[in-house]
């Protein structure tokens, strides 16, 4: 006997994964090769003048947000297909707390076009200094850094029950599903104290609290893309009991 594998399991595997690679480097390139350049650290006012002065590369950054959300989507309907044949409670939590995640990181490019919309030329913005507009306007990008910790605990949950559905099924190998689930649990543990005590991340940095997570996620959306979902046998079938 063996764990069965369908046909929409298979395909949504394969969505799966090209999902998780593309949002993987939409993400990583709209974050660190088109925002973090623009955003000059304790700065208000060089960080409002590179913004303005490339405004294109700044609005480029928010649609690679958007598409990553949804990409987000797309992976998270994947998943709950591959998992509801194994327990179709735990797939529609782990579904769930990744639509939490992902609805809170819109909140970014909408930060972001509030930050806009505080540096443009509107009449009714010329009541308030330019120096008050910038200052406003950075702490609208800073506050997406808040609506991404605050999500971080669902996108941590929600793969840790991914990982555990993994675990179960033997539908990837089985380290990396231990692995799955250590990291993801591990993220959730750091979001959770680093929001009741901010100064944890002088103590493991905050780069650490989701780093072994989307590693796991990456790798496995590799696995998925190329290797796919392969049945494993049961104990019966691997010691030749009937």
């Amino acid at each position: 006997m063996t764990t069965s594998v369908d046909n929409s399991q298979r395909t949504a595997a394969k969505v799966a994964g090209i999902a998780g690679i593309l949002g993987f480097i939409l993400v990583v390139f709209g974050n660190y090769v088109l925002l973090d350049p623009l955003v000059v650290p304790r700065n208000a006012v060089e960080t409002a003048h590179n913004i303005l002065a490339h405004q294109t590369q700044f609005r480029f950054a928010l649609v690679c947000f958007i598409t990553y959300d949804i990409g987000g989507i797309v992976l998270l309907t994947s998943l709950y297909v591959i998992f509801a044949p194994v327990n179709l409670g735990l797939a529609l939590a782990g579904a769930l707390f990744r639509l939490v995640f992902v609805m809170l990181w819109l909140a970014a490019p909408l930060n972001s076009l509030g930050a806009l919309r505080l540096l443009g030329d509107s009449t009714y913005l010329q009541v308030v200094g330019p120096e008050a507009l910038q200052a406003l306007a950075r702490g609208q990008i800073a506050a997406s850094f808040d609506d991404y910790y605050v999500g971080l605990p669902f996108f941590g949950l929600g793969a840790t029950v991914c990982a555990w559905l993994w675990l179960k099924s033997n539908f990837i190998p089985r380290g990396l599903s231990i692995f799955g689930v250590t990291a993801s649990a591990w993220c959730v543990f750091c979001a959770v104290v680093y929001l009741i005590f901010p100064e944890f991340k002088k103590i493991v940095n905050d780069y650490i609290f989701d780093s072994p997570m989307a590693l796991f996620e990456l790798v496995v959306s590799f696995w998925l893309l190329f290797k796919g979902l392969k049945p494993v046998a049961s104990m019966q079938a691997q010691t030749g009991v009937v």
